[in-house]
């Protein structure tokens, strides 16, 4: 016998499971409200200097421009498909060839694009080397990501899961933010936003594929869902992991959306379950995708079944006035 709950199928062990535990949820460890108080400040801290660090803070992000298949030129002529600020490049500093998902680096003589590698004594010191002939550009989803330099410009190629679409992305490593970016404010952390959920995993791993911001779609891997409880109420959430993941990443919308969080969407990381199937979601940390900060980012969106009914009054909220 099969069962379908909020347009999910799940066996009937699992449908009697739920009215079993309907009596018996367990509360997350408890935390000390300032020992909660001073953690998650210390998170928004590093958050906070995460988002202006070059050049993976979206803070900071630029630029981005499609790569096509076959050969584009770029620079700071404004008739280029991918033009520049001309403070920071030639007319012309080269040429993106693509080929399938590969692509190539021409530079242009003189043109003044550096390749940056990491120095071999100061794990944060960096090192450029002129490019002066063709490089291959290996996408910041390879694990290999080649950074280049251009005038105050970090650039790379962007990738995203599940689909053949490759952008050029530019960080301005001297924007003025650096300096004079602070968080949106955050609803009070709180004890009651931390809540238990039992994990449901799939029979078998799930790919998904969910809408982002440019109207392309990306792919996630989803082993299963969190089910928890607030206030008396049953919810659920389709938590993505790829495989060897140490945590659980989170789609969401909320109805604080009409008010004061994010309009589309915000994310959420939990931990793995433990050996009995639960973990803690911690709302307080419910975040900001890039998207909030940058006109120039690919941002997935929540699928339907994670759109809560209900006000989430945790976590960060929307900035205003919007950065863009």
């Amino acid at each position: 016998m099969r069962y379908h709950v909020f347009g999910r199928s799940v066996t009937a062990l699992v449908a009697l499971t739920l009215l079993a535990c309907d009596s018996e949820w367990p509360e997350p460890p408890p935390i000390p409200v300032e020992t909660l108080r001073r953690e998650h400040a210390e998170w928004r801290s590093e958050r906070e200097r995460n988002l202006v660090t070059p050049p993976g803070g979206s803070v900071l992000w630029s630029g981005l421009w499609p790569i096509p298949q076959g050969e584009t030129a770029f620079g700071s002529d404004t008739s280029l498909a991918i033009a520049l600020p001309v403070e920071d490049s030639p007319p012309v500093a080269g040429t993106f060839r693509r080929e399938g998902q590969v692509v190539t680096l021409y530079p242009a003589e003189g043109s003044g694009i550096t390749l940056r590698t990491a120095g071999a004594d100061d794990a944060d010191a960096t090192v450029d080397t002129p490019v002066t002939s063709p490089l291959v550009l290996e996408n910041d989803r390879s694990g290999a990501t080649t950074m280049l330099s251009l005038g105050s410009l970090a650039l790379r190629v962007h990738s995203e899961p599940g689909t053949d679409r490759l952008w050029l992305r530019a960080s301005d490593e001297d924007s003025h933010w650096i300096q004079d970016f602070a968080l949106p404010p955050s609803y009070p952390v709180r004890n009651a936003w931390r809540v238990m959920a039992r994990f449901e995993p799939y029979d078998e791993a799930r790919t998904l594929r969910f809408v982002d911001v440019t109207g392309g779609l990306i792919e996630y891997r989803a082993p299963g869902e969190l089910h928890f409880r607030i206030d008396g109420h049953d919810h659920r959430l389709i938590a993505t992991a790829n495989e060897g993941a140490s945590s659980f990443f989170i789609l969401m919308w909320d109805s604080t959306a009409t008010v004061n969080t994010y309009q589309a969407v915000r994310y959420l990381r939990a931990p793995l379950p433990d050996d009995d199937g639960w973990t803690t979601i911690d709302f307080n940390r419910a975040y900001n995708p890039p998207c909030v900060f940058t006109a120039y980012s690919v941002c997935a969106l929540p699928p339907p079944e994670n759109r809560l009914p209900i006000y989430v009054t945790a976590g960060e909220q929307r900035p205003d006035p919007p950065f863009h």
